[in-house]
């Protein structure tokens, strides 16, 4: 069957550009090759930028000649990488764009490209070729980034016992060359992913530094922080499984922020009024009520996503308007901020308080059922009912 490795190169290339996982790429230029083209074997070593040596990542083909992935591992001392590393064999490689194992002994004694004597070459290309018979190999293609080895096509004998076309070889070598491009954005991309998840690591953790000083300086609600967050977490999942909303994953990370920081303002509180042994006066209570607006300044800088800047800010308005700060009711008040209102509300009415101690949880649910609709938005109230009837609460 005749293969029209233009239209080949072009379907693979497209794909390339849709893959942003640098395993799962390989993977698929690879199983192409040996679907494609009847090759009994294929496979690919990849650098690893972490340690700075290559890897077997893939190989596929024919039983007993596949080679077990991720365990073979090349130094970039080892004699088929120098081969496509070294700029002794530049012009050899970039002659045909790939070393064939038939041709070695042929390109050792070819004095018009290099001497073969010199600097061990000779040795070296002795070794690729035992290299290449080890990883049951005929041909290999290089794919090269900025001249940075990135990658190293293995190709097995094909089935028919044919040898390689130039046209073939032609191809490996373009496909490789896209293949590196793509294999070095993949790795771009995967490291800043796992960058993005060392820093949303470092910033949970500061989040919950942070918490846990707003609750040493309220020493009364101790827990409270967790209990909230978890909550809320509880009570937007039992939201998405009943039908009534469904939230993306982001938002439950984001509930978790704004569950942990929603009392970050009560940092700017006096000890004096957080820790009263009695109910505020209107004067103290008024001071209380800004630790929204203080919390909502203080995460400001934190670059927080603004479905969390809003919870904070917002956790104390009502369904009917007459919260606080900004008198917002119905669906002007974030759904993050209604769903702590609820958890926030409940775990404040069924802890121990100084001046009075806490309610039974029978009490406390009757009292947020009471207010559905007025104080509380009655999707995350009847989520909440539910929690509560299986005893999750």
């Amino acid at each position: 069957m005749q293969i029209d490795f233009k239209k080949e190169l072009e379907t693979a290339s497209k794909g390339m550009i849709m893959i942003h996982d640098p395993e799962l790429l390989i993977k698929m230029i690879v199983r192409m090759i040996v679907r494609k083209l009847r090759i009994q074997h294929a496979g690919m070593i990849l650098h690893d930028p972490d340690k700075d040596s290559y890897v077997l990542n893939i190989s596929r083909g024919k039983p007993g000649l596949k080679i077990p992935q991720g365990f073979t591992r090349f130094a970039k001392s080892s004699p088929l990488i120098q081969f496509f590393s070294d700029k002794k064999f530049k012009q050899i490689v970039s002659n045909r764009n790939a070393i064939v194992s038939e041709d070695i002994n042929r390109i050792i004694w070819r004095e018009c490209v290099i001497d073969a004597n010199s600097a061990g070459v000779k040795e070296i290309l002795h070794q690729v070729e035992q290299q290449m018979q080890m990883l049951n190999t005929v041909a290999c293609v290089p794919a090269y980034y900025h001249d940075k080895l990135m990658a190293v096509l293995l190709l097995g004998a094909k089935y028919d016992g044919s040898k390689f076309e130039q046209e073939e070889l032609d191809f490996f070598g373009a496909l490789a060359s896209d293949a590196a491009m793509a294999i070095r954005n993949a790795q771009l991309f995967e490291g800043l992913k796992k960058e993005a998840e060392r820093n949303r690591k470092q910033f949970l953790q500061t989040i919950i530094v942070l918490s846990s000083a707003i609750e040493a300086k309220d020493s009364y609600t101790h827990g409270h922080t967790e209990r909230v967050t978890q909550y809320s977490l509880a009570i937007a999942r039992q939201m998405s499984a009943n039908g009534s909303t469904q939230f993306p994953e982001s938002f439950f990370e984001n509930l978790y922020i704004t569950g942990l920081m929603h009392d970050i303002g009560k940092i700017g509180v006096p000890e004096s009024i957080l820790n009263k042994q009695g109910k505020l006066t209107r004067e103290e209570f008024d001071i209380m009520k800004q630790h929204t607006v203080r919390g909502n300044d203080m995460v400001k800088p934190l670059f927080l996503p603004q479905e969390c800047v809003d919870g904070i800010k917002h956790h104390h308005e009502n369904f009917d308007g007459t919260g606080y700060p900004d008198g917002l009711k119905g669906g002007e008040i974030p759904i993050s901020a209604a769903i702590i209102s609820v958890a926030d509300t409940f775990d404040a009415m069924t802890t121990d308080r100084p001046y009075r101690k806490g309610l039974p949880k029978d009490v406390a649910m009757q009292e947020i059922r009471k207010n559905s609709g007025t104080q509380f938005n009655p999707l995350p109230v009847k989520a909440f009912m539910e929690l509560y009837k299986k005893a999750m609460i």
